[in-house]
């Protein structure tokens, strides 16, 4: 039997609402994760200090994703995309 992670499971909840996906792809590959995380560092348009903020993470952190030496998690990947779908979710997060 599979135990999800809560936290997981509510980000991969979120996701199918922000994106409008009526079913899960078997054997889907996603892009690159450091790819995929600069991609979308990059349209936030928040500062470094900002930007970790609203990740919940240290600068320190952000600054390793960006050289490549620590890869985002899933769950990171997928807060990012839900900021991405949703500027004003970084807003929130930062208050």
């Amino acid at each position: 039997m599979e135990v999800n992670d809560p936290v997981s499971e509510l980000l991969n909840n979120l996701e199918l609402i922000v994106f409008k996906k009526t079913e899960r792809t078997v054997g889907h590959t996603h892009p690159d994760a450091f790819n995929e995380f600069m991609a979308l560092r990059d349209s936030t348009g928040l500062e470094e200090s900002e930007f970790a903020r609203a990740m919940g993470v240290s600068v320190t952190t952000v600054r390793e994703w960006s050289a490549r030496r620590i890869r985002p998690s899933g769950a990171e990947l997928k807060l990012l995309r839900l900021i991405q779908a949703n500027p004003r979710l970084s807003n929130q997060l930062l208050e």
